[in-house]
């Protein structure tokens, strides 16, 4: 059975920062950068990136690896190993994809060199239109973020694009390709997340409710240097609903009924074919003998079920993954209804 990560959708390998030579922090900027929103700049700047954007996602859409070279910034161009992977990995799920603008922003830095940190305000804090993107080690320019809706024919994705403007003829080439993100996960969006949070976390399941609040949030950002109000006011709500038996600020310790105690170390959930699976993982100084391996496996998920009998309503199975002190593990999934 295929399972997808959902932690990892937001954070895929960082082939799109060769363009940028960026990695994402939350810190102050320290020149006056200025970010601008489709309804801040002129009509002609938004329509020539929005243009570039479409473009270029036609060309990931339909695998034309060369047109995407010859029109990516010098840097890109030079290193575009990582973009020739991208094209391999999402042209499956973006072929034959209608893309149409979501959004469009143009941040621009100011002064020369490289930037040690870039923040880019858009609009006034706390608005429901204020949105900032973080930035380090950022070349001096002018840039643009276009991010699209993507209808393909499994589900929806946000699809985004860092262009930047090139000089002196101001043409839009393409700088970084974030990872696409799905916009909804099982045929939901990130709204509907939210409520089944509240919804959980009213019925006194915190674990449940935590959950999909991480499924929620997932869902918000188009990419992770983003932020805005919405997805503020989504972590706070979040972050005080964590509860406190579960691995998240530490490891924590699950009695058994084998008479053994377990280090838990992360608990998160899997999207898996009709539904989600929970995997939790748990140190363990030695997984070298399979069978020996299996029964604390299996003793694992069924503490944890019996702890949280919650989880019955919202996963499929348990996946319990025992892990040595070199980082191998060793996994086991129990259907649900196979959990005693």
């Amino acid at each position: 059975m295929k399972t997808k990560d959902i932690q990892s959708l937001r954070f895929s390998p960082s082939y799109w920062l060769l363009g940028l030579a960026a990695a994402i922090f939350l810190a102050p900027a320290t020149l006056a950068e200025q970010c601008y929103n489709a309804n801040d700049m002129d009509a002609a700047t938004r329509s020539a990136m929005e243009r570039a954007a479409v473009q270029y996602f036609n060309d990931f859409a339909t695998g034309n690896a060369a047109d995407l070279q010859r029109n990516a910034n010098a840097s890109l161009a030079a290193n575009f190993s990582g973009v020739q992977a991208a094209i391999t990995e999402n042209q499956p799920i973006l072929s034959g994809g209608q893309a149409t603008v979501r959004a469009t922003y143009q941040l621009e830095t100011g002064g020369a060199g490289i930037l040690d940190r870039a923040e880019f305000l858009c609009g006034i804090w706390g608005t429901p239109q204020f949105v900032s993107f973080d930035l380090t080690n950022l070349p001096a320019g002018r840039y643009g973020l276009v991010i699209e809706d993507v209808k393909t024919s499994k589900q929806p994705y946000y699809v985004s694009f860092v262009l930047q403007q090139e000089q002196p003829n101001g043409t839009w080439k393409l700088a970084g390709f974030p990872p696409p993100t799905p916009a909804e996960i099982l045929g939901h969006d990130a709204p509907w997340y939210l409520t089944k949070a509240r919804e959980f976390k009213s019925k006194g399941e915190a674990h449940n409710a935590y959950f999909y609040y991480q499924q929620a949030r997932a869902l918000v950002a188009p990419v992770s240097f983003m932020s805005d109000t919405p997805l503020v006011k989504l972590d706070r709500e979040a972050e005080q609903s964590i509860p406190a038996d579960l691995p998240v600020k530490g490891p924590i310790a699950l009695a058994a009924s084998n008479g053994k105690s377990y280090s838990l170390t992360q608990e998160f959930p899997v999207v898996v074919e009709g539904g989600m699976d929970l995997v939790v993982k748990y140190s363990l100084p030695d997984i070298s003998d399979t069978g020996k391996t299996f029964q604390d496996n299996s003793a694992v998920i069924s503490a944890l079920v019996k702890t949280h009998p919650e989880y019955r309503e919202t996963f499929q199975g348990i996946v319990a993954r025992a892990v040595d002190p070199s980082g191998h593990d060793y996994g086991t999934l129990l259907a649900m209804k196979d959990i005693k």
